[in-house]
């Protein structure tokens, strides 16, 4: 493919083309109205591509149930739980209380997509950091790890999670990660993972490659946020879990290394991260 999006020297597989070693999509949003028509057909796409595990995100309520009952129905499936920053408002005692209660369920492996997002200045700051305080608190209580969100936002976010880090353990992921490397440092050094996902193979993704050659291996998780921020060449279209790969691929580029290196060290944080049954 030519274009302005066009980077060469990370020509993808054959679509459909599996990574020769096992993938695992840690953030896609499979519940939404994107893959009514064909669901099945998705997720059928992306065993075929070897991608043994897609967690499915909850951004409110509903959409964590729906994600549990995805989990319950596919067996590659796995489900978090949670409610999205611009969603604050429904963070009440009785939504915890739910998301306590869906946390408990053994597809259950993450609480998100939770965090901050100061982008347009829909939901006032102090209303999101409350949500998220008290969704952390529950995570911990719950001993899962956290998905995060965090859209211009990374002083607030990082200071919410060091307070958390101060009396317990923090385990998570940086979702979507795009705030360059000195940050990625600093969110590592507390103990979480990176997410890199479609924009490491935009042209105008350079933030995000220097993250995928500098960040340590072992802290490293692909990601697609399907149906969002389809990869090269696809830019554009409705994203899938089987082009996780190609998000696996460009980090192998950036790394001098073969994709199924990075496939088997990333499936295996990944496995290690959310307590995936997978033997990696």
């Amino acid at each position: 493919m030519t274009g302005p999006d066009a980077i060469p020297e990370a020509t993808p597989p054959a679509d459909g083309a599996p990574a020769a070693a096992p993938l695992v999509d840690t953030h896609c949003h499979l519940d939404f109205p994107d893959y009514d028509e064909d669901r099945d057909r998705v997720v059928q796409a992306a065993r075929e591509a070897g991608v043994v595990a897609m967690i499915t995100i909850g951004i409110d309520l509903a959409s964590s149930r729906r994600a549990v009952e995805l989990a319950e129905r596919y067996p590659e499936v796995y489900a978090a739980v949670g409610i999205h920053p611009l969603s604050a408002a429904e963070v009440t005692p009785t939504a915890l209380d739910e998301l306590r209660r869906l946390a408990q369920h053994p597809r259950v492996v993450a609480i998100g997509e939770i965090g901050l997002d100061y982008y347009r200045d829909r939901v006032p700051a102090a209303e999101q950091r409350r949500a998220f305080r008290a969704q952390l608190e529950l995570a911990v209580e719950c001993g899962l790890p956290v998905v995060i969100h965090n859209r211009e936002a990374e002083a607030d976010v990082w200071d919410e999670l060091a307070r958390m880090a101060e009396g317990a353990p923090l385990r998570g992921v940086m979702h979507c990660f795009g705030a360059g490397s000195d940050w990625a440092r600093r969110f590592c050094e507390l103990g979480l993972y990176i997410g890199l996902d479609g924009p490491v193979t935009f042209k105008n993704g350079e933030r995000a490659r220097e993250v995928a050659r500098t960040v340590s291996e072992d802290r490293l998780l692909v990601e697609t946020d399907a149906p969002f921020l389809a990869p090269h060449p696809y830019r554009g279209r409705r994203n899938q879990p089987a082009w996780v790969r190609l998000v696996a691929q460009r980090i192998a580029v950036e790394r001098g290394r073969s994709l199924p290196d990075i496939a088997r060290q990333t499936t295996a944080n990944a496995a290690r991260l959310f307590g995936l049954p997978l033997g990696a």
